[in-house]
Order: structure tokens, then sequence, then C-alpha cells
């Protein structure tokens, strides 16, 4: 039987990688798991149910919640391992672990989620140089400029990658000058259900980060008045509930299941930011719903856009991160007529057993007889 290494930048939550890390668990079940770190009960059993091995940074002070502070340990760490004894190494990568070493007969490919976001480009997103004290503003520079050749250095150690959309391929060819294939990841079509209800609300799901942009979602809704609801915790969220009108609801936290009932009785769902993939978009159109997205990034990929003549259209892109442009696509979605078994199908073209049937088929060499 072919020897597996699967390596993962590190195991803290079930985030949309470590959903995609649950499958190639399912694919590859005599794989080993090589990741940074690793807080026990923190992922799926399908995850924890295969040996796990971790780096140094597993031992470093406080390292459950500040484990990013750790970052430039990242590269060194991730190289420790030894995989001398593995054919097949798959990297599931958004920071560091396309980075490790392979057996010299090892084929090694990286499923990227994008090149590492804090060195590239959203650096300045993720390190605010002007609102940092100045030893940082010294440091964080070079910090980033050694990781930033360390990560095309080591670029070479991959013979193959896969990227989670044409966008993300179009910024490994940038970053790397190497050509990625796509394979998108999986919506979770059989949990997200379809529902022809609809209340008279809107819908944002996400992260409370600077880049996501919901504080535009908020600045466009408090001039439309209507109902937002938003869910989810971060950072910015003192910021936002300050700048939010009385239609706006923030949730915070919620659960799988009230997630998928708030997706199921929207009217539309808003996504403002542009991300590498975005897989809330899918979410809510699994659940019938419309989709309002700035035509940027993967939701381009995702979503069918509004034309007229267009019949399968499953929501309305805007153009410009403004509160206009943003309100015009609201506003043009309130008029259209759509149709939630249609948006459902759109969704099933990203479902779980697409996914595994195109993974299969990559890696049919490796896979038990």
């Amino acid at each position: 039987m072919k020897k597996v290494a699967i390596i993962h930048d590190w195991l803290t939550g079930m985030r949309g990688g470590e959903k995609c890390l649950e499958l190639f668990c399912n694919i590859f079940p005599q794989a080993d798991i090589f990741t940074l770190l690793h807080i026990k009960g923190s992922v799926s059993p399908a995850i924890e149910s295969h040996p796990i091995f971790v780096s140094f940074i597993q031992n470093m002070p406080f390292v459950k919640k500040k484990y990013r502070h750790y970052l430039p340990l990242f590269p060194s760490a991730i190289e420790n391992f030894d995989l001398t004894d593995y054919d097949l190494v798959l990297s599931s990568s958004h920071c560091v672990a396309k980075g490790v070493i392979p057996g010299v007969m090892a084929r090694h490919v990286c499923y990227c989620y994008t090149p590492m976001r804090y060195a590239w480009d959203m650096r300045h997103h993720y390190f605010p140089l002007k609102e940092m004290p100045l030893l940082k503003r010294r440091m964080i520079p070079m910090i980033l400029n050694h990781l930033r050749m360390w990560d095309i250095t080591s670029n070479s150690r991959v013979d193959e990658f896969i990227a989670i959309s044409g966008y993300v391929a179009r910024r490994i060819e940038r970053n790397y000058g190497r050509q990625a294939s796509v394979i998108y990841p999986p919506v979770d079509t059989e949990f997200y259900t379809l529902s022809e209800q609809s209340e008279d609300f809107y819908l944002i799901v996400s992260a409370l980060a600077p880049y996501k942009r919901v504080d535009l979602a908020i600045a466009t809704f408090n001039e439309l008045g209507f109902p937002l609801v938003i869910i989810g915790t971060g950072q910015d969220e003192k910021r936002l509930r300050k700048m939010a009108g009385s239609n706006i609801r923030f949730m915070g936290w919620m659960s799988d299941d009230d997630v998928r009932s708030y997706y199921q009785h929207c009217r539309a769902f808003i996504f403002p930011g542009e991300e590498d993939f975005g897989i809330t978009p899918l979410e809510a159109m699994a659940c019938g719903k419309p989709v309002v997205a700035y035509r940027r990034g993967g939701a381009t990929e995702t979503v069918a856009g509004y034309v007229p003549g267009r019949k399968d259209y499953t929501g309305v892109f805007f153009n410009e991160q403004t509160v206009d442009s943003l309100k015009e696509a609201v506003l043009l979605a309130r008029k259209l007529e759509f149709f939630p078994v249609k948006i459902r199908e759109h969704a099933e073209k990203f479902a779980k057993n697409v996914f595994v049937e195109q993974i299969k088929q990559k890696f049919k060499a490796y896979l038990p007889e």
C-alpha cells in the first residue's frame, strides 16, 4: 500500500480548510497527518481518528490562543517533519504547509487555499503598521520580507498545485510563477437544504474582520433601512456595532443548525468582500437563496450573476465597493424573480460528491485497492 502524508497548517477548529481536510481523510484512510499544532477536540472525529504528528510549535507558551504570534517560526517548524518514507505528500495549505520537505521519491501535491495572505497581498490588513509601536513597525516588514523569500523558494518543493478557484490559480501564477489546476471546495448540500420560505430580512455570515467589508454592508443598509442580520464575531465587531442602525441585528456566534435556519429564511445573502473562494454564498444558494456579491474573487466563479436575457441567474453583482453600487444591486435584486429550485441546482455543482470524485481521479494511483 502506498504511504500517504497529509500536511495541514494547524488544527484549531472546523473552518473551510478543515472541511476539505476531513474529506481528504475519508479518501485516504491510511494517511498520517502532520500539522504545526493540534488542539484536541477542536476538529472532527474523522480527522482525529488519524495519527497526528505535531511540530515544536505545539509546546510553545500560550500556543492555544497565541499561535499566530509564532508566525516567524512556522517555516522551520514545517521543515522539521521527516517525510522520508511517504510515497504521496498532500499539503492542504493556506500558510506554510506547502513548504514541507518531501522524500526524494515522493510526489508532493499542494491543495492551495491561497498563497500566504500575511506575506503577500493582504499584509496591510493583517499588519496595519501605522497603528503599531515603533519597534513593530521596524521588525514586521523584515519578518514579512523573509517569509516572502521563503515562500517563493519553498514552492519548488511542490510537484503540482491545485487551487481552490481560478482566482487563486492566477495568484499562484503571479506569486510563484507556477500553473495550477482548479478543484473547487465542496458545499455540504446534504446539510444546507432547500427552502422556499422567505422573510423580509437580508443576511451576512462572516468573520467580523476589516477586509470582509461588513462595514460597507452596514453603511448601505443604514441608508436603505431594510432589516439586516449579521452572524459572526471578530476584532472589528465593536466598531461595526457602533455604526449600525436599529434595522441591523448582530447575532454573534451561532450553531450550524441556527445558521442554516437563517439561510433558509432570509430574502437574500449579502457578500460584500473579495474572497479567494467564499463558501457562504454557496451555503445560501444550497438553501435556494439569491446572493448579492462584489464582482471580484471567487464569487465570480460560484454566483451566476443576473444579466438581461439570462435565465439561470442565482444573484446580482455590484461592481464597486461603494454604498451606491451595493445599494443599486440590492434594489435590483428586489425587483427580480428568483427561483429557489434552480438556485439550489446551481449549488449542487459544488457538492461534496463532485469534490470527492475529482480528488479520487487525481490521486487514483495512491488510493487503497
